[in-house]
């Protein structure tokens, strides 16, 4: 390469650049004017309501979309009341578009599938984003799966009644937290 073709790819550089520097801006401002995404959302992961899933404003409303795609930022129990009873959730925190909060029961299939196929995966695998996709269960109709994918990869974690819950569930915290303190 001569002068001249160095100096043309490094200007074409810095215009790629700043390029990205504008995409990334405009992706990460906020929306103006009027709209229903203030704050996150809470998704309450179980068939209750006759759909895979659905939200609570007053009235529970069911999720049309099949999928949820995001980076996974958190997984944590929390305990919590409801009907009257203490009960043990797993919270599910997702970025996308805005941040959404999956809640399910920590011992519910749904759960399970979450952290076994969490437990599975690197880091590096976390930093990109990841597809979870309830799936009704055929024989139950009050049991749900969930499907994770990683960009176009399904991630085959079984388990079965011998599994060690409190190792899975430390494993797929643990790999989530890395992830999320990983700077690249």
């Amino acid at each position: 390469m001569n002068l001249q073709e160095n100096s043309e790819l490094l200007a074409a550089l810095m215009r790629q650049e700043e390029l990205l520097k504008q995409l990334v801006a405009a992706i990460n401002k906020p929306k103006l004017g009027l709209h229903s995404e203030a704050g996150n959302c809470k998704i309450y992961c179980n068939r209750q309501h006759g759909g895979l899933w659905y939200t609570l404003n007053g009235e529970p409303s069911d999720v049309p979309q099949t999928a949820l795609t995001g980076y996974l930022k958190e997984l944590r129990f929390e305990n919590t009341e409801r009907r009257k009873k203490e009960t043990c959730k797993l919270l599910i925190t997702m970025q996308a578009d805005r941040t959404y909060i999956l809640e399910s029961g920590y011992d519910t299939h749904f759960s399970k599938c979450i952290l076994a196929a969490i437990a599975t995966l690197t880091p590096q695998q976390l930093y990109s984003p990841i597809t979870l996709q309830p799936t009704p269960g055929t024989t139950d109709e009050n049991v749900l799966f969930c499907r994770v994918w990683v960009e176009s990869e399904l991630v085959m974690a079984s388990y079965n009644e011998q599994s060690d819950w409190r190792e899975i569930s430390k494993q797929a915290i643990a790999v989530t937290k890395a992830a999320a303190e990983m700077v690249f």
